[in-house]
């Protein structure tokens, strides 16, 4: 039997003293980690590449209208000295930040390894890996030691998905780059990812009963944010049992 999640009963953390940086906060999942870390009062800044993009996630969440706590950054930050860039203008213009969040990236599927292109290999994994690992050396230094990094990742960082090889490489490595993280930042900051299962959003054509949603992934990066000694962990909802028992753990659902 599917479980079922109700966010209306869900104990969503105060957060109001802090201050998020959700990159990848315009993309589809990106939207739930928006919209649940605006429920906790918290300061939310999300990068995007276009005014374009901000004006039509601006027209996502017209529903919550215009939160005095959510803005934006517009420019480049998927390079090493960009992501730097990037850091250096928002601590400038909004001031230190807490947590940071990257939801990065995107799905390939398609072809067996023996048929990728180099262009498709110079996407997806070398242009979406560095995108992630120059926000993670622009913001690691910059987090206070009760600040989190957290990573979200699909469920092909642990199980190889035939035709989606890229991705799986991909994913996988971004796993360990969350483990190496963890040791190398000591207790300088909290580290911590989420493995995820299909996610329902606004841009799935079908959804499935069990498939976890977007702002249960947003309320459950909230919940490790909130929990001091939530670290070093890879938090696994592959589907809506998993997901229940994620939030159960962080004591964001009622037992």
């Amino acid at each position: 039997m599917t479980e079922t999640i109700d966010l209306d009963k869900a104990l969503y953390p105060d957060l109001s003293e802090r201050r998020v940086v959700i990159a990848g906060g315009t993309g589809d999942v990106g939207e739930g980690l928006v919209r649940a870390w605006l429920k906790t009062g918290a300061h939310v800044v999300v990068p995007s590449r276009s005014e374009g993009k901000v004006g039509e996630f601006r027209q996502a969440l017209s529903d919550i209208g215009t939160p005095e706590t959510l803005s934006f950054a517009v420019g480049d930050y998927t390079g090493f000295d960009a992501a730097q860039r990037m850091a250096e203008r928002i601590t400038a213009e909004h001031g230190p930040v807490t947590d940071v969040v990257a939801s990065i990236g995107g799905w390939w599927q398609g072809k067996p390894l023996w048929e990728i292109s180099e262009q498709d290999w110079q996407r997806y994994f070398v242009g979406m890996t560095t995108a992630h690992v120059a926000t993670a050396r622009a913001w690691s230094p910059r987090l206070p030691r009760t600040g989190t990094y957290q990573l979200i990742l699909g469920g092909s960082a642990v199980a190889p998905v035939p035709g989606a090889s890229i991705i799986s490489m991909q994913q996988a490595g971004l796993l360990m780059m969350r483990r190496v993280l963890s040791e190398e930042a000591g207790e300088r900051h909290r580290v911590a990812a989420q493995i995820l299962g299909p996610v329902v959003t606004r841009a799935r054509r079908r959804i499935d009963p069990d498939w976890v949603t977007n702002e249960e992934v947003g309320l459950v990066s909230a919940g490790i944010a909130a929990r001091p000694e939530a670290t070093g962990e890879d938090y696994i909802s592959h589907d809506k049992t998993q997901m229940l028992g994620t939030l159960r753990g962080l004591g964001l659902y009622p037992q």
